[in-house]
């Protein structure tokens, strides 16, 4: 069948990147988006003249398609999707989409915590090493437009379980798993196995010379991977040495050993705190070794390495109570490492679009960390069912600026205040960076 006649479903930094590279290499190429188009996209689609539409899908035209990008976004479930399912167009990430244009080495991360902040530590170890290396997938750029506009030699792609849904031919050369914990079971039927399904594609069509690169700890990976006994050549890491781990800790100092290459590293050198972050930093440290950076720019690069923005972002210190802002925790698991890093009492801020939440996990911290928490969303009704006469304060706010305020309240000197909501942001705003641009701006208004 051709694939001539390509249909963009969503106009976000993925779907404009999609239309460029589309355009470049010929394809009849339409984008279509439910919603408005944000002004620099609408731009850049006139600027190249790719026709588009917004407000609405023209759903002739869609299904005409002989093939679609469709947004990570979109689920499955909508009448749209449904119909284009039943006409048996296929559909596609914009990974795979950009990945049949480039010969480029593809350094993927996915996990469901850690992966933002393990794709830019490595981008930021390869950069400073002098590599010409681009940054994309869940983060950056788009990478079709990178694949269309610059000339990279190796790409660090962090890819979400929604793009690789979309992967069919695309292979990682290295692949990275940091974890897998419940997220997003609301897309997933709240069936935990159809998330993990996802997540393992990031070793599909990977062969003995590729690299797969994991953390051995996670029960869920390591049974995924007796099911599935991948092709590539793996490198576990874990927290203790075993025959099998080749990045472990051991008398507070990080080891890698690889065939070609023995590396050590004072923890309390790593510019990353935190148990969470020594494995992301063991998962970089393989990966620059792979890459054959020298010992010398991998330790320098693990010492300067400045975070990544709300992630654990330290926020500012007001009246002797420090504000961190880790908006970036949309799902239980995230506040976990959030929590378990805290050393002082703490004011949690919780709250948001619940995607099938199992509070359990966070219980115990909670009890023995948070002196109060704070609900930010619309709908409460679950946290409170959940925490209600666990902890001594709990209070409702309908905004940042007043779950800020409340904050300030109740936070005694020396404590802590952390906005770790769990949840995801779309109930009260844009995204994850809305909302902790929001806190960072009241807790500078404090």
């Amino acid at each position: 069948m051709s694939k001539n006649r390509l249909v963009i479903l969503g106009g976000g930094e993925s779907g404009v990147g999609t239309a460029i590279l589309a355009q470049q290499k010929g394809l009849e190429v339409f984008l279509s988006d439910n919603g408005m188009l944000r002004a620099d996209h609408r731009e850049t689609l006139l600027n190249h003249h790719i026709p588009f539409e917004e407000g609405g899908h023209s759903e002739e035209r869609v299904l005409q398609a002989d093939e679609i990008v469709k947004s990570p976004g979109i689920p499955d479930t909508t009448p749209l999707m449904q119909k284009v399912i039943e006409k048996e167009i296929r559909v596609i990430s914009e990974i795979e989409f950009a990945g049949r244009y480039t010969a480029a080495k593809m350094i993927c991360i996915t996990g469901s915590n850690g992966k933002t902040t393990t794709t830019s530590l490595i981008w930021h170890i390869l950069k400073k090493a002098g590599l010409h290396v681009g940054l994309a997938g869940n983060i950056g750029k788009s990478f079709a437009r990178q694949v269309a506009e610059e000339n990279y030699d190796c790409y660090v792609l962090e890819l979400s379980s929604f793009q690789l849904e979309g992967v069919y031919d695309f292979k990682a050369d290295i692949a990275v798993l940091l974890n897998i914990t419940p997220d997003h079971l609301d897309r997933y039927d709240h069936n935990l196995q159809y998330y993990v399904d996802a997540k393992m594609r990031i070793i599909r069509n990977q062969k003995m010379e590729d690299a797969f690169i994991y953390w051995i700890d996670d029960p869920v990976i390591t049974r995924e991977i007796e099911k599935l006994q991948p092709a590539a050549t793996c490198y576990p890491f874990g927290e203790k040495q075993t025959t099998a781990t080749v990045g472990y800790t051991a008398n507070n100092k990080m080891y890698i050993n690889t065939k070609e290459h023995q590396f050590d590293m004072e923890l309390e050198l790593l510019a990353l705190e935190g148990m969470h972050n020594v494995y992301n930093s063991l998962a970089s440290g393989i990966v620059a070794k792979l890459m054959d950076i020298s010992d010398e720019q991998l330790r320098s690069s693990l010492a300067d390495f400045q975070g990544v923005p709300h992630r654990l972002e330290k926020v500012a210190t007001v009246r002797g109570v420090q504000y961190i802002n880790d908006s970036k925790a949309t799902n239980v698991n995230s506040c976990w490492y959030a929590l378990q890093s805290m050393r002082t009492k703490t004011v949690l801020i919780l709250g948001g679009t619940d995607k099938g939440n199992d509070y359990r996990e966070i219980e115990e911290l909670v009890r023995s960390k948070v002196s109060a928490l704070i609900f930010l969303g619309a709908d409460n009704s679950k946290l409170h069912a959940f925490f209600d006469g666990k902890v001594e304060t709990i209070c409702d706010t309908s905004s940042m600026e007043d779950a800020v305020k409340t904050a300030y309240q109740l936070a005694q000197k020396g404590d802590a205040v952390l906005l770790s909501p769990c949840c995801a942001s779309f109930d009260l705003f844009r995204n994850y960076e809305d909302r902790g641009d929001q806190f960072k701006e009241c807790v500078r208004r404090l």
